[in-house]
């Protein structure tokens, strides 16, 4: 999902101790492989020397108005913000946000801002400051001025414990975040006014306090095309049973940051109930049923831990009584036309995957499925999957990573839409 490779990013800093995250996005970017051009206001020099930021963009930085040194001329406040696909401004100090609230223009940083096309070139802000010069009322009066202005985003401070040992909302938002921000930012809203509702992970089917039914999936997939939506501009609900995602607070946090809304459930029909409440009234909407969802439960669930005498003097010793789980996928499709939204179903199998995929297609109902082998991709970072349309379509993505591979899908399950 690399939507910065080769984009032009005109990164400024300002004076503040966070200044040092501010390499950390730089190497990010860079390792996006975008091109990455820095300026920096004379505070942000005494945290940070230019150098570092010339080694690691690879390309001189400019410090004042004056500075010809990237443009060959001394126009760099004009020129460098009409080249660039993005402005971000990480970490903003209160006096940052202060001068291009009110239209100063008396160093590099300010002009830039002023000179910028907001059509072209959006402006992202990462403010960072001591918590009591954030919750001042001059500075919250900056920032919610700054925030309804065309084409600037904000990247909200973090809470927590600051440089100057006091404890609050001001430390600059981790440099992760940031990137992934600036991605969203640059991404094709195509989903843009749809509400795209995600299942993922597993459900867990309770036998007793301690055992249950469940089975493997990662919710890798599911989680993938979540953040797939959300940058592709959709109003985003993912419902997810249990994950085995490596890193899962960060992953987390990250949804909480993008504003994606998370459901977490842990039966099938916790998740049926969640997923049913989306589909009530007629508008745009795509559904995609990733979720590995277990097709039976034990017909009664007890609140204690059973022992091996509970199954020793029972009639039949390797019995557990199951009743079957609602089908998520085929009520969706069975809605109303008013009502249903565009489906896409998941088909993971051991083998003959284009005949079950097929059925699958047409037992469902629905105009998409997205088949793949097990051995292709269960649990892992990268995949290898297969498209089926109700047109009788078949096309084969070449293996890549499930972020690519999810905008594919988005990508796929769009253009149907559009033509149908």
């Amino acid at each position: 999902m690399n939507f910065l490779a080769n984009k032009k990013i005109l990164l400024a800093i300002t004076g503040g101790i966070s200044a040092y995250k501010a390499v950390i996005l730089c190497r990010l970017l860079k390792k996006a492989n975008a091109h990455v051009q820095v300026v920096m206001s004379k505070a942000a020099t005494e945290f940070v020397t230019p150098l570092t930021f010339q080694a690691i963009s690879g390309n001189p930085v400019l410090t004042n108005i004056f500075d010809d040194s990237a443009s060959n001329d001394a126009m760099a406040h004009i020129h460098l913000v009409r080249d660039c696909d993005l402005f971000v401004i990480a970490p903003a100090t209160a006096d940052c946000l202060a001068k291009i609230a009110h239209g100063f223009a008396d160093d590099l940083i300010s002009a830039l801002v002023l000179a910028r096309n907001p059509q072209k070139c959006p402006l992202l802000l990462a403010p960072a400051m001591n918590n009591q010069m954030w919750e001042n009322q001059i500075t919250q009066e900056n920032i919610a001025k700054l925030a309804t202005q065309n084409g600037v985003k904000i990247s909200y401070p973090a809470a927590g414990s600051q440089a100057c040992g006091e404890i609050g909302v001001g430390r600059l938002v981790e440099p992760e975040f940031i990137l992934e921000e600036i991605a969203m930012t640059l991404a094709p809203k195509i989903l843009a006014n749809q509400k795209v509702v995600i299942t993922a992970g597993s459900t867990f089917e309770r036998i007793d306090s301690v055992r249950g039914i469940t089975n493997l999936s990662s919710g890798k997939m599911g989680f993938a095309i979540a953040k797939a939506a959300k940058f592709l501009g959709g109003d985003v609900c993912l419902i997810h049973g249990g994950t085995q995602l490596e890193n899962q607070q960060f992953t987390f946090a990250l949804f909480d940051y993008l504003q994606i809304q998370r459901i977490k459930i842990q039966t099938a029909e916790q998740m049926y109930n969640e997923v049913m409440q989306n589909f009530h009234e007629n508008s745009q909407k795509i559904f995609v049923s990733v979720a590995a969802v277990a097709d039976y439960r034990p017909s009664k669930v007890v609140d204690f831990k059973l022992k091996k005498n509970n199954f020793k003097h029972s009639q039949n010793l390797n019995a557990i009584s199951l009743i079957e789980n609602p089908d998520i996928l085929a009520s969706v499709a069975a809605l109303p036309e008013n009502q249903r939204p565009f489906c896409v179903g998941f088909a993971a199998e051991s083998e003959n995957l284009h005949e079950y995929a097929k059925q699958k297609l047409t037992k469902k109902n629905i105009p998409l499925l997205v088949g793949n082998l097990i051995q292709d991709g269960f649990g892992g970072e990268n995949n290898k999957i297969i498209l089926f349309d109700k047109y009788n379509n078949i096309k084969e993505l070449p293996p890549d990573s499930k972020d690519n591979l999810a905008i594919e899908i988005l990508k796929y399950a769009k253009n149907m839409l559009e033509n149908k």
